[in-house]
């Protein structure tokens, strides 16, 4: 991030007011180039606009830009902000939206279920529209890579929505773990208490249900396999299903270990292992477990040692550490990160709450001076790059990877306690064709990347 990035949001804004009659060259080409246009009034088009998606709305709309279109399947869903931005062209196919507003679009959000990131934000790069995508940035590790490369190659500013990696907090983790406040980090014990899991509805959605009218229920399937509606699915449900979610693991760790996998340079993982109880992938397998444990080891890297990190998901809480004062409440969603010198303690969302345990080791600790480029709010730092043509600060190279270890993770549920040995840069496990068969799952007729 550069410390051009730390300028005010007045001096954002007056800058863009400023700049508002210099727009010379047509916006279609300056957007086919990858560039802003130089009003800085950019034009934004929303996929998937209710729920969390009317929240990216709301954030960028409220910084400067204009909303052109907004794209949802649900009508009831998406009301909200159909009725905040009357101006904006409203769509429910996400494809004619393009073909018809192509050249009026600078930018994009994608807030729909994870299933759909890829198809979404693909199009969207393809057509040289800058990038603020959900996390998980995708489905599966093969659509990952594909819009790391894509991105790349359209040189267009990309963000994934892991709002805390723009916070305070995330970058005194960082700092604090490389200036050697609790020495050699060696382990992180991380999770989410969520439960995320459909298994107490696998037999109604296999009976399937009437398709209430204000939904498309053939687009909102989009690339997944063909299936019935069921409202077990949607809305917000769907993350509890493998067909259109990530899981808890999916859901929350672009949040919760974000912070260790900046702080550490983590990388990919060399090995994975999955602990799902009696969850049986075979019968079960269109719903998450409501409970896992996967244990992924990073190898030596730079001047650090090899690290062990233990997530865990729903009823599999996180061990509460013995440095933890009596009266204080454990990590439920948040991460205890071990050094052979003491131990640090940290919620989610950029490294919420971040402190020492216990207190007299956090009162005695030398704390670093603050060294990093501090930023603004998540969406703010997606915008300033595209009228900077500057890298956001999660753009897809970080966040890509970042989102991977929960792919992986995934993969190495669906083969139940069998250690995985991954080859990252090969993107193949060395060990498991079977795992291998997962990396890029097929997609229903009719939808490509």
């Amino acid at each position: 991030m550069s410390e051009k990035m730390t300028l005010s949001r007045r001096q954002f804004l007056g800058a863009a007011g400023a700049a508002a009659g210099l727009l010379v060259v047509p916006r279609h080409v300056l957007a086919a180039s990858g560039q802003a246009a130089p009003s800085g009034k950019l034009n934004i088009a929303s996929i998937g606009v209710g729920g969390m998606g009317g929240g990216d709305v709301r954030d960028v709309s409220g910084r400067g830009c204009n909303m052109v279109a907004l794209c949802d399947v649900d009508l009831k869903r998406g009301a909200g902000s159909f009725k905040d931005h009357p101006e904006a062209k409203q769509y429910r196919d996400f494809r004619k939206m393009f073909d018809e507003m192509e050249k009026k679009i600078d930018a994009v959000t994608v807030s729909t279920p994870d299933h759909f990131h890829a198809v979404a934000a693909m199009a969207a790069i393809k057509r040289k529209k800058h990038v603020y995508c959900q996390k998980p940035l995708a489905h599966s590790v093969a659509e990952v890579r594909a819009l790391m490369k894509a991105a790349k190659e359209n040189n267009v500013v990309t963000q994934l929505g892991n709002q805390g990696h723009s916070t305070e907090s995330i970058r005194l983790l960082v700092e604090w773990v490389q200036g050697g406040v609790i020495g050699n980090v060696h382990t992180v014990m991380c999770g989410c208490s969520a439960v995320n899991s459909g298994l107490d509805n696998l037999e109604r959605a296999r009976a399937g249900e009437p398709v209430p009218e204000n939904l498309d229920w053939d687009l909102w399937l989009g690339p997944a396999q063909e299936r019935p509606y069921c409202s077990a699915y949607l809305p917000g449900r769907w993350r509890g299903w493998v067909p259109f979610g990530n899981g808890t693991i999916g859901d929350w760790i672009c949040h919760v270990v974000d912070p260790v996998f900046w702080a550490l340079d983590l990388g990919a993982p060399k090995t994975i292992v999955a602990d799902v109880g009696d969850w049986d992938p075979k019968a079960q397998g269109d719903a998450y477990p409501k409970g896992d444990i996967i244990t992924f080891e990073f190898a030596a890297k730079g001047k650090r040692g090899p690290v062990k990190l233990v997530w865990h998901s729903g009823t599999q809480k996180v061990p509460r550490a013995k440095e933890l004062e009596p009266e204080r409440k454990p990590v439920d969603t948040g991460a205890y990160v071990y050094g052979d010198k003491g131990v640090i303690q940290y919620g989610s969302h950029g490294a919420g709450g971040v402190r020492v345990i216990p207190e007299a080791a956090m009162k005695a600790a030398k704390l670093p001076e603050k060294t990093l480029p501090r930023t603004k709010e998540h969406h703010e730092d997606w915008l300033i790059a595209i009228r900077e043509g500057k890298k956001a600060g999660s753009d897809f190279s970080y966040g890509g990877p970042l989102t991977e270890i929960a792919l992986t993770g995934i993969i190495a549920m669906k083969m139940k306690g069998r250690k995985l040995e991954w080859d990252g840069p090969a993107m193949k496990f060395t060990n498991c064709p079977e795992a291998n068969a997962l990396l890029d799952p097929p997609y229903r007729k009719g939808w490509t990347l």
